[in-house]
């Protein structure tokens, strides 16, 4: 995850310098954006120190301080890699640019230019927070959608008393973990996740697969992860990189997956079943590449394992989840493979739908319960569709399910 961190000038700039290490924690890239202003109260060079990363202080202008085209397109290029902007201490002057869309610097110019979540930890004198004018601004930032992290009342560097302390580093740290999905409420779960198409073999050349890319499983063993989950993710082909802290199987045929999902299963609380496997494999792969002849060439084939119901049936007070990719009466289906297969859950999309088929980066899905529940969901980034998901995992968890007892990593 990569968070820019935009430090005003304050006399809490210091303790941007600890949120860096708190954010670091959770494995979060901090990018840091000084204005000219908070320069005055801590160096660059700590959050250089801190980050490992060039801070970026001027609008224009290179490490050598000479304007280049890069230098010129950096907000944009910051703004697009960024997941989180978080602006901390926030001073009355950049919140009020921020309200009224005011772009004269670095900071407030990527703002305007990032489609990523934003939190805003405000640190004043207490009759400047109280001032009519940067409530209001408060209140434009927050009918944006952006997060406020509401000041502490206390001691305040101008001798007052009163609300306008920046909100504790862990208050802070909590809010962007929150925006960005990272919580810990799985951290008592081994989520066993599997993702991506298998392939079935017809000769050394050629072979049966499916279109699935894999976006969903590696969202769902991301955002399980993201929440304190330990996770395996047992994949097949797929043009994606594992995420990182995820146990990865690399698996390449449906027996190669229903091999490698019991090997991992005693250790797993939740199976979520993401993976498009293919139901059918050749009798018998040629040995040698199939020859081109005149004629029409039979291909026998055989059904392959039915991994989800294999371990539907002995699984204990594990949550199971499946998922049914449909073209046609979605709700139908969906329900029979739920009955049928004896899951906890399926997760049901109609593949034909804009933004919901294989390869997209968004989902439109539908989760169908054993307990009756229906749950229906707008297009939405697969990253968040893998949270919806996750909630509705909690819940069948809390409705009076037990962890299975642990078992060792062999």
């Amino acid at each position: 995850m990569r968070v820019a961190l935009g430090v005003s000038g304050g006399v809490a700039a210091y303790k941007a310098a600890e949120l860096v290490r708190r954010l670091q924690q959770e494995g979060i890239d901090v990018q840091v954006v000084m204005t000219r202003s908070a320069q005055e109260f801590i160096t660059p060079l700590t959050f250089a120190a801190l980050t490992g990363q060039k801070v970026i202080t001027e609008m224009f202008g290179n490490e050598s301080g000479a304007a280049n085209v890069q230098s010129a397109i950096e907000h944009i290029a910051v703004a697009q890699r960024i997941d989180l902007l978080v602006v901390a201490p926030a001073t009355a002057n950049v919140i009020a640019k921020m309200a009224r869309g005011i772009a004269d610097d670095f900071l407030t110019t990527l703002y305007l230019a990032t489609t990523a979540h934003v939190v805003v930890a405000p640190a004043m004198n207490v009759n400047m927070w109280e001032h009519t004018a940067t409530q209001e601004n408060i209140e434009a930032l927050r009918a944006r959608g952006v997060h406020v992290v509401p000041p502490e009342e206390g001691y305040l560097a101008c001798g007052m008393t009163g609300a306008g302390r920046l909100a504790s580093v862990e208050a802070i740290a909590k809010a962007v973990c929150g925006q960005l999905g990272i919580r810990h409420d799985l951290e008592n779960e081994t989520v066993l996740v599997t993702a991506g198409p298998t392939c079935e073999d017809v000769d050394p050349v050629r072979y049966l697969t499916n279109r699935s890319s894999g976006k969903m499983g590696y969202a769902l063993a991301e955002a399980a992860s993201r929440r304190g989950a330990r996770v395996v993710l047992i994949s097949g082909p797929a043009r994606l990189d594992p995420p990182q802290g995820v146990e990865f199987v690399s698996v390449r045929s449906a027996q190669q997956m229903h091999r490698a999902v019991l090997e991992h299963l005693s250790r797993a609380t939740a199976v979520i079943m993401a993976a498009a496997v293919a139901d059918y494999r050749p009798v018998a792969p040629q040995v040698k590449k199939m020859k081109r002849g005149n004629g029409r060439v039979t291909l026998e084939l055989e059904s392959t394992p039915d991994i989800l119901a294999d371990i539907a049936r002995g699984k204990g007070d594990r949550i199971i989840v499946g998922f049914a990719a449909e073209t046609d009466h979605v709700a139908e289906h969906a329900r029979a493979k739920l009955e049928s297969k004896q899951a906890d859950m399926i997760v049901a999309n109609d593949v034909t739908a804009e933004g919901a088929g294989f390869d997209h980066d968004t989902n439109i899905i539908t989760l169908y319960s054993r307990d009756g529940s229906e749950k229906a969901f707008p297009r939405m980034p697969k990253i968040d569709a893998a949270h919806r998901i996750l909630d509705r995992v909690l819940e069948l968890r809390r409705a009076g399910r037990q962890l299975p007892a642990a078992q060792p990593a062999r």
